[in-house]
Parts: C-alpha cells; sequence; structure tokens
C-alpha cells in the first residue's frame, strides 16, 4: 500500500543563489491535515497547499505545478550517497511518499490521496540554482539530472485535505507510455525522447509546446538542452 509518509510545508528563507529575496524550498514535515487545492495560473506565488507559496514567479507555482512528490525511497538512496540524513522535505517536496514509484507515474496518471483529493500527475521538476545552492553541493545539478529521479508535479483536479499516513491509490493510468522519468530524460540529457512526449497530453501547455518547437528546429538544435 502507498501512503504519505509526510506533507511538508515550506518555510521562507533568504535565497542568496538567485536574484530573489526569498525561497519556499525550505520544507517541512507538518501535523494534522492540510487543505489542497487549485492555485490557479503561475504569476502569483500560489501553490497547492495551504500556507506553502513560491517565490520565483516565472518559473514555478500555479495549477501545472500545484504540488510537488517525491519517493521516500529515493531520498533513501542519495541519504547513502551523499552521507547524510534526508528528512522528508529536504528536496522541496510537498509530498514524501512511501511505496509509490514516482518516477514511473504516467504523465496523465491520477492519485486519490485521503479520501477527497484527486491529483494528476503533469510533468517532472527540473532542478535549479535554488535546489543547487539548498543542498550545498557544487555540480548537484548534473548530479541530480544523471541520476533522472527527479519527482513529480502534480495539478489538483479535486481538492481535499491530507496529512501523514493518508493512502495514495493510482485512480487512473492513461494509455501511453510517457512516464515522468522519461519525460525528464527528454527534455535534460536524451532530446531524441522528445516525440514520445506528444502523445501525453497532460503535459503543461507551455512544455508541450517548448517541444514542438525543438523538434521543429531539429536536427540542428535537438542536442540543446530544454530550457
Amino acid at each position: 500500500m502507498a501512503v504519505l509518509q509526510s506533507v511538508n510545508v515550506g518555510v521562507p528563507r533568504d535565497n542568496p543563489w538567485k536574484a530573489i529575496t526569498l525561497t519556499g524550498i525550505d520544507k517541512r514535515p507538518v501535523a494534522g491535515p492540510v487543505a489542497v487545492t487549485a492555485p490557479g495560473p503561475k504569476g502569483t506565488g500560489a501553490v497547492g497547499l495551504a500556507g506553502d507559496r513560491v517565490y520565483d514567479l516565472a518559473h514555478h507555482g500555479g495549477d501545472d505545478q500545484a504540488v510537488y512528490a517525491y519517493a521516500r525511497e529515493e531520498l533513501d538512496v542519495w541519504a547513502t550517497r551523499l552521507g547524510r540524513d534526508l528528512p522528508g522535505g529536504v528536496f522541496g517536496e510537498n509530498l514524501t511518499t512511501v511505496g509509490l514509484d514516482v518516477d514511473g507515474a504516467l504523465v496523465g496518471e491520477r492519485w486519490r490521496v485521503g479520501p477527497d483529493l484527486l491529483l494528476e500527475v503533469s510533468g517532472p521538476r527540473i532542478p535549479c540554482g535554488t535546489f543547487q545552492g539548498w543542498m550545498a553541493r557544487a555540480g548537484w545539478i548534473k548530479t541530480f539530472t544523471a541520476a533522472a529521479r527527479a519527482g513529480a508535479y502534480l495539478r489538483v483536479l479535486e481538492p481535499g485535505e491530507i496529512q501523514a499516513g493518508d493512502e495514495v491509490v493510482i485512480a487512473h493510468r492513461p494509455d501511453h507510455d510517457v512516464s515522468v522519468e522519461v519525460a525528464f530524460r527528454a527534455m535534460t540529457t536524451e532530446p531524441d525522447l522528445l516525440p514520445r512526449l506528444l502523445v501525453a497530453e497532460a503535459l503543461p501547455a507551455e512544455d508541450l509546446e517548448s517541444i514542438r518547437r525543438r523538434l521543429a528546429r531539429a536536427p540542428v538544435d535537438l542536442d540543446s538542452p530544454a530550457g
């Protein structure tokens, strides 16, 4: 059975790693139920979980990045590799899951979390400079990208309250083979996979547009990583 090990909400802190004053990457487990709703379009700083927000308005937040999930099993692999404890929320994830293959989830897959909340996998998380600075490890973006275990962004289809211990049930799987991992690899290190992503209609519209532009420029720019 897949469950939430923790539900994590950001604590605002200074961001010396970008030309943005604050960051919400410091996510910490909270006790008790947390309301989750669709935040609306990107640009306001709103995200799905009550009490949380983002500060890089151009690149984070909004309906397509309402919730970020990462598997406890993957954190444990990283903890061994890095030689340090990695508590739930340390990668900036809102949901730390147990028993769920987050990176193997299909884009468009739907999760019922607790009795009411329905989420839809919208795509992979792409690492940024704030993440590297937060992890305090030189070359972290390259290391994280090479592993291709990026975790999943989700949009909110039906709002609800969730808390640690809630079950996560896969309510729907789309009829294609584009997983979060495949989408991440295509967008970063393996652009030859980009054509496969076009069937994943649940990808954010801006990502699909970017993919089509890159394919239209091929083969000249096909080896350039996604922006």
